[in-house]
């Protein structure tokens, strides 16, 4: 399945939702998408759900570190949320040492989280 992106902003968090096989191409739009939101809602806080996502090959998440690479002064306090290991284990390399945690099956831990710290500045 070919993969499908929704980013909104849901109270006081961005929330990114990846559904099926992600591209490269995908993850700049998630990107993009999640940093204008940020910046326009001045919200560091984003929820990333990939529960109905499909692992993707390794250049994939590769391509979201080095979008990563290139955030500057933006620092953004993440949630991913993994439906098994190889998705967990994709998401950390994605990230890399940004400030994130990876939780499985649990949104609502997740969110809780997210709620409990403040998000750096």
């Amino acid at each position: 399945m070919e993969g499908q992106l929704r980013v909104e902003l849901v109270g006081d968090l961005v929330v990114a939702r990846v559904r099926g096989e992600p591209t490269t191409t995908l993850l700049r739009d998630c990107q993009e998408k999640v940093l204008s939101l940020a910046r326009d809602s001045q919200k560091a806080k984003v929820l990333y759900d990939t529960l109905e996502m499909e692992a993707p090959s390794v250049d994939v998440p590769l391509a979201q570190r080095a979008l990563d690479e290139g955030l500057g002064a933006i620092t953004l306090k993440r949630a991913i949320v993994v439906p098994n290991s190889r998705l967990a284990y994709l998401a950390r390399l994605a990230f890399g040492d940004g400030d994130y945690r990876v939780f499985y099956n649990d949104i609502v831990a997740a969110l809780k989280w997210l709620s409990d710290e403040p998000a750096r500045s």
